[in-house]
């Protein structure tokens, strides 16, 4: 596991390095002066940490600034403000950060901090971590997922959208392609069928096979073998409920119909409470 401790005074920064690594000895910590180097370690070396503890108050790009870049380059990290001083505690809320610790910190709650964010870290043994709000993205162990075709991936997020139920070919097409007359209708089948070869071959390169389901002229997904945000939502875990922000597989326009019906659902459940 991968943690990232960002202060830009050396005492704390040390400080919080040392309750790091007492409170998760097998961890790897990387330490950052300022939040730009956190970001560049980020976009220019690939470095996908799992949690990141940062301060508030710092030059240049101060925690909520950090914050909003790193929802939108790390999503699934855990994210966790270290401060001496309270009142970020609602923007911090906003932001729907992980923890809010006051300093001085110590292992016990950094402890207790990576207990709560582990609980809900995507499972990278034996699952595709499936990102749907924002950009769709399929990771597998961390790495992003590649496909020879665009629609191939396009395909995979269709059948994630229908959570598991069957789907025939003229059910696929008309949902990713353009109305067409029938002979057009022959010749999106047979491109359906070579984006399902495309999608198989994909998954059974890093031994997933058993995702797809295709039975009877029907093509589904196994959504037991994902660890998916959207699902999660749909569950009641309240940090995938917190992470959509009105965002849903923002590349197609076939996934608008689901983000309203998420959208309009959590503005009633507000009224509610």
């Amino acid at each position: 596991m991968l943690i990232f401790a960002i202060d830009d005074e050396p005492k704390m920064l040390r400080l919080l390095h040392r309750a790091i690594e007492e409170a998760a000895p097998d961890a790897q910590i990387m330490d950052f002066a300022l939040g730009a180097d956190a970001l560049v370690a980020i976009e220019k070396k690939k470095l996908l940490p799992s949690v990141i503890f940062t301060d508030i108050r710092m030059p240049k790009i101060d925690g909520l600034m950090l914050a909003v870049e790193l929802k939108k380059l790390v999503p699934d990290a855990k994210l966790v403000f270290v401060t001496g001083y309270d009142e970020y505690a609602l923007e911090a809320y906003r932001l729907h950060v992980n923890g809010y610790i006051m300093k001085p910190v110590d292992a016990g709650r950094i402890r207790e901090e990576l207990s709560n964010a582990l609980a809900y870290l995507p499972d990278e043994s034996g699952k595709l971590t499936v990102r749907c709000f924002g950009r769709f993205e399929v990771f597998w162990q961390g790495e992003p997922l590649s496909f020879s075709r665009r629609k191939t991936k396009e395909l995979l997020a269709w059948l994630i959208d229908q959570r598991g139920a069957s789907a025939t070919a003229e059910e696929v097409i008309a949902a990713l392609y353009k109305e067409m007359d029938m002979n057009e209708l022959k010749a999106a089948k047979q491109n359906l069928r070579n984006l399902a070869h495309d999608l198989k071959s994909s998954l059974h390169g890093i031994g997933m096979d058993d995702v797809l389901i295709r039975k009877g002229g029907t093509i589904a997904i196994r959504t037991e073998r994902l660890d998916c945000d959207y699902y999660r939502m749909l569950e009641g875990d309240m940090t995938a409920v917190n992470a959509f922000r009105g965002e849903y597989m923002e590349q197609y326009s076939w996934a608008e119909i689901t983000k309203a019906g998420l959208y309009f659902g959590q503005l009633e459940k507000r009224r509610t409470l």
